[in-house]
């Protein structure tokens, strides 16, 4: 009967488009992938009496769980939401089940971590049908409850802070125009750099930077990246393709900003990235200076040096030991 019920209902109410409606259809650097994620189903009719719908239509099983959330008798208000939207998926009070049991999670029930998940089977399911704008926010609610239960409890009750920045992508990837999403992509970043997760932050800086360029988080995300791009080339063994990027970063970041304070930072970042490039080339071109060298190996690296960086510190050492290389003697010790 509760079968046939569903059937007629969804002559009268269209069924949903499902998953991925409002999603963003491209990629986001940055982010952990969803393919490794399996898809959510649909809630289907439990075999177990207590967790089935107890009436025939969908307005008395509302008014059921209803009266179980006022109650108190939160348990068996969850089972009566979820029977309803199993048994009546096509009625309009599912979509009203749906919102009123997440919203009985994130506001009364205090566990967000529950809540996001049913915001989220609203969203994939019922997104033609919903206030989409509204569970967005309250979906974002959920992940930053998330957020600040599991600083409070340093994150007890998740493996790590990734189910955290799990929750932020989440509610990006469904509402990446939200009037939020500029801030939850940093909170993002934030979760990163608290796992040392620094070049996956350093993408997502990039990602607000070029989608959210007028919001204040673009701002802070430019800041941000110039410091974990200077922790990186700091951090890792010398990579002449990082130090290029970091000098052409820190120049960008200085011509842009408006901020005079940060303008000076970066353009000090610039000159102590260039400062790293100017010491690897001294040092390579030394490394041809030595007895198992050749003279004319030496006196080329030390002038190609000098070609490229001309005012470096070390081009007056340069020209000092070329001058010695050049010598007669040296030249006549070569041969």
């Amino acid at each position: 009967m509760l079968f046939a019920l569903c059937a007629a209902g969804a002559g009268l109410f269209a069924a949903t488009p499902g998953p991925g409606t409002h999603y963003a259809t491209d990629a986001y650097p940055g982010f952990d992938s969803e393919s490794n994620v399996l898809p959510q189903e649909r809630k289907t009719p439990s075999f177990f009496w207590w967790r089935r719908a107890k009436f025939e239509n969908p307005q008395e099983q509302l008014a059921l769980a209803r009266g179980y959330a006022e109650k108190g008798s939160y348990g068996s208000a969850v089972n009566a939401y979820n029977a309803l939207v199993a048994a009546f998926a096509f009625s309009p009070e599912a979509v009203t089940a749906q919102e009123e049991l997440a919203d009985l999670y994130l506001y009364r029930m205090k566990d967000p971590i529950s809540a996001l998940e049913e915001y989220k089977y609203l969203a994939d399911f019922y997104s033609s049908n919903c206030d989409y704008d509204k569970v967005m926010t309250k979906m974002y609610e959920a992940a930053k409850k998330m957020r600040e239960d599991g600083k409070r409890i340093v994150f007890f009750r998740f493996a790590n802070t990734t189910d955290v920045r799990h929750a932020f992508e989440a509610v990006v990837r469904r509402a990446p125009g939200a009037v939020f999403a500029p801030e939850a992509m940093y909170a993002i970043v934030e979760l990163r750099i608290d796992d040392e997760e620094f070049e996956e932050a350093v993408d997502v800086c990039r990602t607000i930077r070029n989608r959210y360029s007028a919001s204040p988080e673009s701002k802070a995300a430019l800041y941000k990246e110039a410091e974990l791009r200077m922790h990186l080339l700091k951090e890792h063994e010398y990579n002449r393709d990082r130090s290029l990027n970091t000098v052409s970063f820190m120049a960008m970041a200085a011509r842009t900003t408006d901020d005079n304070d940060a303008r000076e930072k970066f353009l000090k970042w610039r000159d102590e990235a260039s400062a790293i490039i100017e010491k690897e080339a001294y040092e390579a071109a030394r490394f041809y200076d030595s007895r198992t060298r050749k003279l004319r190996g030496a006196i080329n690296a030390y002038e190609g040096f000098l070609r490229d960086y001309p005012a470096s510190p070390y081009a007056q050492a340069v020209r000092e030991r070329l001058e010695q290389l050049k010598s007669p003697q040296s030249v006549k010790e070569s041969k």
